[in-house]
């Protein structure tokens, strides 16, 4: 059997996609593109069985606006399908992205609930199921979407009690863990049973989309994300064109450093998200696709690719039809500030333009507000501008209090980052070195303790990171290699880490030490690039005095 390697793959949809023009737009008399296998039963008319298959393979996949139309077309069929209405509200909410469903989604949810429970065709299963997503819409005025989710993820594991061996069952309970372990401190705990579940599932059906996808997600954590790489690795084969499926392995290879293959992995879920239409007007190929352009542009990064870097800004600002949301409002936000500080761009940095799209409601989303900020105060104090840095940080410091004041701790937490950073590179500017180490620190341990959220592929610098840098600037190259070394580990083979710790190892006259990082960062530098630390790598190690 002939086994296709990555990049081979990536070779071959390129040129699949090159043919055919458009994977999406096909007929309903032609076959359609593999997605997976599930097999759900429900006690609607025979007509609709396989197309309800096809609708929940798509929401395993979080392919939301396609899996709606599915259930909507099902549910015009067979209007006594009372599991269809079911299907629809799951499409309303999106349990591990960043998005919160509005008023109308709210209320359009409900009334799916209520069309569902007032039909009769229904089994104890499929009631249950139903009375899920009736936990999650009930009240559409309650806009606590903790409380709405901690509703779903306990109504789901008391469906899970009752049919413990249902395929089904154990996917959409493993997806309910997922979620609750974002709401806490013990993610760990979360993604470890849900992984758990995934792979019973996958024991039975590899084709299974939910297994795979939700061990992936399981997997995204520090502490899982060795785990099962051939199953993360076959997620691409069983819907090969599917953007989302494409993409979700290199959550994986970002954690792993492999650049290479999270670049190959993204630039198919970008190409094939601009075949991937929903709606009138397609947004949903622009949501997918500045999500992956966000991927690549990290990991070309950490290549010291600058110039592929740059051209996925391009690609995003290229673009029309912007869909409005958190996901597109955090990928403008957040990839010019990455472009920035990655090169230590300060000038470019301090200069970003905070809301800088109209198209986006920004007084909904102030984490990818805070992120502009944060690359302005940093950018700006290292440009001697105090006066700039204190109106970043009052900024960031009044984006947080907005979070906190509805809720919403995770994204809260991941301001809260933001502003612990800006307020050390301060400190430090004004020569209080204590405060300065202190708020980094501080920054450092919360870090750690919140759960990367998967809208982004690492934070956009990492604190441990930065408290390196601030004390290579302090003279503390022993505690500097200590703090990069621990970036290292949460955010293996990043460029700027890898070389903090070369230059703190030779501060220190840790030859050999040195010798192996500055080897570390030539090893993923990309060729060609002129970032000045391949450079400096490629003199050391080239030198006489680091063979001692």
């Amino acid at each position: 059997m002939i086994r296709l390697t990555w990049s081979d793959f990536f070779l071959t949809l390129t040129l699949m996609i090159s043919l055919t023009g458009s994977v999406f737009s096909q007929q309903l008399d032609k076959p359609e593109p593999p997605i997976g296998k599930v097999q759900y039963e429900i006690s609607c008319s025979d007509e609709v069985g396989p197309a309800f298959n096809e609708a929940v393979s798509l929401l395993h996949h979080m392919t939301y606006p396609q899996a709606k139309a599915s259930f909507e077309k099902i549910a015009a069929i067979d209007p006594e399908c009372a599991i269809a209405y079911w299907g629809i509200g799951m499409t309303l909410f999106q349990p591990l992205w960043p998005t919160r469903p509005g008023p109308n989604e709210l209320q359009e949810g409900w009334e799916m609930v209520l069309k569902a429970k007032s039909l009769t065709s229904q089994t104890k299963r499929e009631q249950l199921f139903i009375a899920t997503t009736e936990a999650f819409f009930r009240n559409p005025k309650n806009t606590d979407y903790r409380e709405r989710i901690r509703s779903w993820a306990d109504a789901t594991e008391k469906l899970y009690r009752e049919f413990p061996d249902d395929t089904e069952v154990k996917a959409f309970f493993a997806l309910s863990l997922l979620a609750a372990g974002q709401l806490g401190s013990q993610g760990l705990d979360y993604n470890n049973r849900a992984a758990q579940v995934a792979l019973s599932i996958h024991a039975t059906n590899p084709l299974h989309p939910g297994a795979i996808h939700y061990l992936i997600h399981a997997n995204d954590i520090q502490g899982r994300e060795h785990g099962s790489l051939d199953i993360v690795r076959s997620y691409h084969t069983i819907a090969p064109h599917n953007p989302h499926a494409l993409h979700m392995p290199t959550h994986i290879f970002i954690r792993l450093g492999n650049w290479q293959e999270a670049i190959d992995g993204n630039l198919m879920a970008a190409e094939a998200a601009l075949l991937h239409s929903a709606g009138d007007n397609g947004q949903y190929v622009w949501d997918e696709y500045s999500h992956a352009l966000e991927y690549l542009l990290y990991a070309y990064l950490q290549q010291g690719a600058d110039e592929s870097a740059f051209e996925q800004l391009r690609l995003l600002y290229s673009r029309g039809n912007l869909q409005p949301t958190f996901k597109t409002a955090f990928n403008l936000a957040s990839m010019p500030a990455r472009y920035a500080l990655e090169r230590k761009a300060w000038k470019e940095a301090a200069t970003l333009s905070p809301q800088a799209h109209n198209e986006i409601a920004w007084d909904r989303y102030p984490w990818p507000e805070a992120i502009t900020w944060f690359a302005r105060g940093i950018g700006a104090i290292h440009e001697g501008d105090h006066v700039e840095a204190r109106n970043a940080l009052k900024r960031i410091e009044e984006l947080e209090e907005t979070t906190d004041k509805v809720g919403e701790e995770l994204f809260r937490n991941q301001i809260r980052i933001l502003r612990l950073g800006v307020s050390s590179w301060i400190s430090h500017f004004e020569n209080n070195e204590e405060q300065a180490h202190e708020l980094m620190q501080a920054a450092a341990d919360l870090e750690v303790s919140t759960p990367k959220h998967p809208v982004t592929p690492a934070p956009t610098l990492p604190a441990h990171e930065l408290l390196g840098e601030l004390l290579m600037e302090q003279n503390k190259p022993l505690e500097a290699l200590d703090a990069f070394r621990k970036s290292l580990k949460l955010y293996p083979k990043r460029f700027n880490s890898l070389l903090g710790a070369a230059r703190a190892a030779q501060s220190l006259n840790h030859q050999q030490i040195a010798r192996e990082f500055y080897t570390g960062l030539l090893e993923i530098g990309a060729t060609g690039s002129d970032r000045s630390g391949l450079a400096e790598a490629r003199f050391y190690l080239s030198s006489d005095f680091d063979k001692n």
